[in-house]
């Protein structure tokens, strides 16, 4: 069992993992496919609950082209967006 702190801690992580995600314009598939994760672990991952190894973490950091401490800086917001992306308009 978790802490609340670490509960808290990988919420952050999950959402902050989402925001480097969506600013590098990638969809959750895109990543899943690009670190050979399902989709539903990487939804897990977004979501805070899966507690990642040191090495997870590294994996996620390079296919987001950022350092690993990037992983725990404040988040903008906690909320996560649910469903897809709106289409953009040319």
């Amino acid at each position: 069992m978790l802490s609340p702190q670490t509960e808290a801690q990988l919420k952050k992580v999950g959402r902050r993992i989402a925001e480097l995600r969506q600013g590098a314009e990638l969809t959750q598939e895109q990543l899943a496919a690009k670190l050979k994760i399902t989709l539903k672990y990487l939804q897990r991952v977004e979501a805070g609950r899966h507690n990642l190894s040191v090495d997870s973490l590294v994996r996620f950091s390079r296919a987001l082209k950022a350092e690993p401490k990037a992983l725990f800086e404040e988040p903008r917001t906690l909320m996560v967006n649910v469903g897809r992306p709106r289409k953009r308009v040319p």
